[in-house]
């Protein structure tokens, strides 16, 4: 009687499938950083390409280059008039792309020798926040992107003019720009997650640049393990998903959650889920009961915030997903980018 009323349950639990699974963009490119404006999902990626397929009517298409140069785009962020994005690696530059007319331009470039920007995002129409991994004294590098003004006000500036303490990163602890997804914001609030030989959370007031560092339970201690990927439903409920790049079957402490806005967090379904993960989207209007995530090798379901875990699809190479509304996801990754349709 038990089994058969567990056996129930689980079904009631896991009652999403797939109803249509539809590729909208093949090419030869990495697709890292994704965003939906417009009716179309919008795309920075290798080879300094750029550009959006329409979601309803995938044949209008476009692609531009950034640059001459065979850049690699790992971000991409919006506000109401344009999209920004900056490539990894150094020279990091800051390009602004005009969405009336996809117009170009190099708004800052960073030339520090380490500058690696993993993850950006708008938290208002007139700022954004990016950061890059910490050059050899440690300071977390964050740079604040003011639109309106075409500037942008790095970490050194900040801490000069508005006496923002210092976040100090640890040796080995850094952040993966595994798909834009390890900053998230919600209210005032910034989360940012580190990986390496530590994996941490840092959290930002940005409208009083007070932070907090809080450690998590989350697996580390090797340059490959960590958190990849976290995301808010409001200022107190949050998920993290990672693992391990190196051992994508291994499942232990690669997911954890928190309800008082990251402060402290819990491990969920360790063991027990299919495994290392690059990014994780909890589905609008859920309040953090539904969610997705994806992996190098799966895509996979909660419906119950994150406790237990459904692996829904085999498909390999997706890096990064965002919903579209209550039953549509679009994902992009290696070479392509689909929409995948679930019923419920």
């Amino acid at each position: 009687m038990f089994t058969l009323l567990f056996s129930v349950l689980n079904l009631i639990v896991f009652s999403q499938q797939i109803e249509s699974f539809e590729t909208i963009l093949n090419d030869k490119i990495s697709i890292r950083a994704i965003e939906l404006f417009d009716g179309k999902v919008w795309y920075s990626g290798t080879d300094s390409k750029f550009g959006y397929v329409d979601l309803k009517n995938p044949q209008n298409q476009k692609q531009i280059k950034l640059s001459e140069k065979k850049l690699q785009f790992r971000t991409l962020a919006q506000n109401k008039d344009a999209f920004y994005a900056i490539n990894i690696e150094s020279p990091a530059h800051f390009f602004r792309i005009d969405k009336k007319d996809l117009s170009v331009v190099n708004i800052y470039t960073d030339t520090l020798k380490t500058a690696f920007y993993d993850a950006f995002i708008f938290v208002n129409d007139e700022h954004a926040v990016t950061f890059s991994d910490p050059a050899k004294d440690l300071n977390l590098k964050l740079s604040f992107i003011m639109p309106k003004l075409n500037s942008v006000l790095d970490f050194n500036t900040l801490t000069k003019r508005e006496g923002f303490n210092s976040i100090k990163l640890n040796e080995g602890e850094a952040a993966f720009a595994a798909s834009n997804t390890n900053i998230v914001h919600y209210g005032t609030n910034i989360w940012i997650a580190t990986g390496g030989k530590n994996s941490r959370i840092i959290k930002i007031d940005y409208t009083t640049l007070k932070s907090y560092i809080y450690k998590t339970p989350f697996i580390q201690g090797e340059s490959s393990q960590g958190m990849y990927s976290i995301d808010f439903s409001d200022d107190k409920f949050g998920i993290a998903v990672g693992g391990d790049y190196t051992k994508q079957e291994a499942n232990i402490n690669n997911i954890a959650t928190t309800n008082d806005g990251g402060e402290t967090w819990q491990i969920q379904a360790s063991g027990k889920n299919a495994g290392y993960m690059t990014c994780v989207k909890i589905k609008p209007g859920s309040k953090g009961k539904e969610i997705i995530a994806i992996g190098d090798k799966h895509i996979s379901y909660s419906s119950d915030f994150g406790k237990t875990w459904k692996k829904i699809a085999d498909e390999k190479g997706f890096y990064v997903c965002k919903w579209v509304d209550k039953n549509t996801v679009v994902l992009a990754g290696k070479d392509k980018i689909s929409v995948m349709k679930l019923k419920f």
